[in-house]
């Protein structure tokens, strides 16, 4: 239970509770825990969400839907949904280790550049216990979402009013910078500075300055910068990634 416990105190006393956890190299349990939770939320989403309207839409774009008989509609339709249960699964299982893997590369080079270099295994436990309020997250979005009769893609952003986006109308682009404005997210940002700085010896003001840093890069590139070039998303799973 220890193993547990140690990094689930960094998210009520994170001064003094990161620097146990990242000596004692505690990032088994926070990793499954952010695979639980997004696989979840996935699941949750998946079994709510009515693919219909999206199915159609994205046929009438592509100008196929004149192929299809009504019956076959219906299995695309299902086949849709059954994506999107996998995909929400796959999500959790294989790429939130991936993500946190890449996280932990990322401050191990930051640490190497800035003079501050550190034992990998020490980034993996910071780059695992900062990812706990997402996780956390994902567990009261998997929630809300089982209590929904039927979801929408719409519905995905404000089930969960987490960050200022939901406090209003805004244009596409500030709709992602609002977006990024999150609780979850920032909270997530403070415990990867404070874990940085227990983790590297670095002052804690720059540790959390070069945690708003990189999370300002990813934003501009995952959020606003890849989109804006034709990407897109939807399902609970962009937010977690978070």
């Amino acid at each position: 239970m220890t193993s547990l416990a140690q990094p689930a105190r960094v998210l009520v006393d994170p001064l003094d509770g990161m620097g146990a956890a990242i000596e004692a190299r505690r990032w088994v349990w926070p990793l499954l825990l952010l695979c639980l939770s997004v696989s979840l939320s996935g699941t949750a989403f998946a079994l709510r969400w009515d693919a219909a309207p999206a199915t159609i839409q994205k046929l009438e774009t592509s100008g196929d839907i004149s192929r299809y008989s009504e019956s076959e509609l219906a299995d695309e339709i299902q086949t849709t949904s059954r994506k999107a249960l996998v995909g929400g699964i796959a999500k959790g299982v294989f790429l939130m280790p991936l993500m946190v893997l890449v996280l932990a590369a990322v401050l191990w080079f930051a640490a190497w550049l800035f003079g501050t270099p550190a034992a990998f295994g020490r980034m993996m436990t910071v780059a695992a216990i900062a990812m706990l309020p997402i996780a956390l997250y994902h567990f009261i979005f998997a929630g809300c979402a089982a209590a929904q009769f039927s979801m929408t893609e719409a519905r995905v952003e404000t089930l969960v009013p987490s960050s200022l986006a939901a406090l209003g109308e805004w244009s596409p682009k500030l709709q992602k910078v609002m977006g990024a404005l999150d609780f979850f997210k920032l909270w997530s940002v403070g415990l990867l500075g404070l874990g940085f700085s227990s983790a590297t010896g670095m002052r804690r003001s720059r540790a959390l300055l070069l945690a708003v840093v990189l999370y300002a890069m990813y934003v501009g590139i995952f959020a606003i910068g890849l989109p804006a070039m034709g990407g897109g998303h939807g399902g609970p799973g962009m937010r977690g990634g978070r």
